[in-house]
């Protein structure tokens, strides 16, 4: 089942149950998607839709945002609405993968530094695209980029 499926499905199980939180979380999510559809119309990429890395993508991104959030909220003295923010992300995780481990990271860098025969800093593009395609969703890019840097460097 994709993973839109999933997600719809899970929108419409959220209905019957009224849990209007879950609910409200899981339109967001289809809100997300479609408005990367939108963005997608008049391009070549139109005809082949959205992929699922490209939704797990758009998830990470409601992820980070919501953390950083859940953040700002707490240091503003405002735990019920950081509270709000950590709920959300539960319910987004539910549909990402699981997440790397650090050494699980590192192996992953060391693996895509080899298997795009990278041997300098400026190399660093193509192993973060090597990375890109087969850890979306599983990996935090941002602490990627440093580890993939120190080893090039």
């Amino acid at each position: 089942m994709q993973l839109r499926d999933r997600i719809t499905t899970a929108l419409t199980d959220a209905m019957r149950a009224k849990e209007a939180d879950r609910l409200s979380t899981l339109r967001l999510i289809n809100a997300a998607i479609k408005d990367r559809d939108i963005a997608m119309r008049g391009t070549a990429d139109e005809a082949a839709g959205l992929s699922d890395a490209d939704v797990l993508a758009i998830m990470g991104r409601m992820v980070k945002q919501r953390q950083e959030s859940a953040r700002a909220y707490e240091e503003g003295g405002r735990l019920e609405l950081a509270e709000k923010e950590l709920a959300e992300i539960k319910v987004i995780e539910e549909f990402l993968p699981r997440q790397l481990s650090l050494s699980e990271a590192e192996s992953a860098v060391d693996a895509a530094i080899a298997a795009v025969g990278a041997t300098s800093i400026r190399d660093m593009g193509k192993v973060m695209a090597e990375l890109k395609t087969k850890y979306t969703g599983q990996m935090d890019f941002a602490k990627a980029g440093p580890m993939v840097k120190s080893r090039l460097g």
